[in-house]
């Protein structure tokens, strides 16, 4: 790396400064699993060829104002050493599945250390239900929103059909996030709706893999998108799980009252905070040139996101499909809203008027009004190799944000993971949560298996 380099500062973007807001401070946990063993040497080559040429995986912050939350990113060079932590593990452990999921929490409970570049990877050689090997990037949202990371991810991947060639990745920017919807109201208060200071505490990552042939089956049989179909899941699982909250048992936890009618009590509050990716699809060749460069490429990169709210509709239906429908009919109506664009300028002229704290401050108020979030992010629609290794999965989440849960989808060839990211003492069993989701996309495609009018002519791909 040339001296000029190191010397030269860039200055925060808006959107990095908001990320590093004090009750606003974001990192995200992403999980990448692999169909093998990791050779660390040929991992930390691969690291070296590709993400350590990126200019913020190798910029150290420079706090400038810290009344304000303003920094600038100043090059340095990056030691592997320090950022990719490699366990000893015993490859014959009782339970590896508790294993991981135990040390994927543990790193939720801090931040990184401003001392280097703000970013770390876990690599955990050990086999579990979803891979032979796992793989935890930590890295701290100021560097980049989600849709940023996941392009990057696939500039370093290659083809398992072709290892010379980059991915296909879809050229398409998803707007179907967009909604606005009462901003000041303060959700009812559920099992899990958190209250203040759960940015604080630690998080509990659960994911499952469902088939995405499965879901394009539904989305073609139902004339819907993908995402129609995933918020469709997300308000018949939570309905799902919430349910049982509602339920009267015994001291011996046996149900009482069997209602026959709905448990759930009418009119529940229930809004899921979305953010959604306001820049255009990056091409990875762009990418791969910009890591090679050693340079941004303007208008590429950054925190370029917008904030917006769905209601969710909690209650027990006969019929499942009534969940897709009703989520379509959202979606479309909610597309034609300006909502989200006022938000987004709101909080440009906050942030330069006020500075990020207060901008911050008005974040996390949304945040805090409504009971989780929900993201849909498009993945690689082929079987790939990331840093020299096939890869089987990739399961996003992040912590530090005022909410007690949020419900990530991320597609990953045919396969879609459904990441949640729980606060403990509210959500204790999150897996339980996880799997009342993937019963309810269950209980939704075998609706349209049932209906052959809605299956004849449909394709599943």
């Amino acid at each position: 790396m040339k001296m000029s380099q190191e010397e030269e500062e860039e200055p925060g973007s808006p959107g990095a400064r908001l990320m590093q807001a004090p009750g606003f401070n974001l990192c995200i946990l992403a999980v990448l699993g692999y169909t093998t063993k990791i050779d660390i040497d040929l991992f930390k080559k691969e690291l070296n060829r590709t993400l350590v040429k990126h200019p913020r995986f190798s910029s150290l912050m420079i706090v400038k104002n810290k009344k304000r939350g303003t920094f600038s990113w100043k090059r340095t060079k990056v030691d592997l050493d320090k950022h990719v932590i490699v366990p000893n593990l015993d490859p014959d452990m009782d339970n590896p599945d508790e294993f991981v999921d135990d040390y994927i929490s543990s790193l939720s409970k801090n931040h990184l250390s401003q001392e280097k570049p703000l970013w770390e990877i876990h690599v955990l050689n050990v086999k579990n239900s979803d891979a032979n090997s796992n793989v935890i990037f930590k890295i701290d949202h100021s560097i980049g929103d989600g849709v940023s990371l996941i392009s990057l991810v696939l500039a370093c991947a290659r083809k398992n059909s072709d290892p010379q060639s980059l991915p296909v990745a879809t050229n398409k920017r998803t707007r179907d996030n967009i909604a606005n919807n009462g901003l000041i109201k303060r959700d009812t208060k559920t099992a899990i709706k958190a209250g203040r200071g759960v940015e604080l505490s630690p998080k509990r990552y659960v994911r499952r893999i469902i088939s995405l042939d499965d879901v394009k089956l539904v989305k073609n049989a139902m004339n819907v998108s993908i995402n129609d179909v995933v918020l469709g899941v997300t308000e018949a699982g939570l309905s799902r799980y919430l349910s049982t909250t509602y339920e009267k048992h015994d001291e011996n936890g046996v149900e009482i009252i069997k209602k026959i009618t709905n448990p759930l009590p009418k009119n529940l509050r229930l809004r899921s905070a979305c953010v959604f990716n306001l820049r255009p699809c990056a091409r990875l060749e762009d990418l791969a040139e910009m890591m090679e460069e050693e340079k941004l490429l303007k208008g590429m990169w950054g925190n370029l996101v917008g904030i917006a709210v769905l209601p969710l509709t909690i209650v027990l239906r006969d019929d499942p499909l009534i969940y897709i429908r009703r989520a379509k009919a959202m979606m479309d109506q909610k597309k034609l809203s300006l909502g989200h664009k006022c938000v987004f300028m709101m909080m440009k002229l906050i942030m330069f008027l006020f500075g990020s704290k207060i901008a911050a401050g008005v974040s996390t108020q949304i945040f805090r009004n409504t009971t989780l979030t929900f993201s849909n992010v498009v993945g690689p629609q082929e079987e790939i190799s990331v840093y020299g290794h096939p890869l089987a999965y990739i399961a996003p989440s992040v912590f530090g944000f005022p909410q007690g849960l949020i419900i990530h989808y991320q597609s990953c060839a045919n396969r879609l993971v459904i990441a949640t990211g729980a606060d403990e003492k509210l959500i204790p069993n999150p897996r339980q949560l996880c799997d009342d989701l993937v019963v309810s996309f269950e209980n939704i495609k075998n609706a349209v298996l049932e209906n052959k009018g809605l299956v004849k002519g449909s394709e599943c791909c």
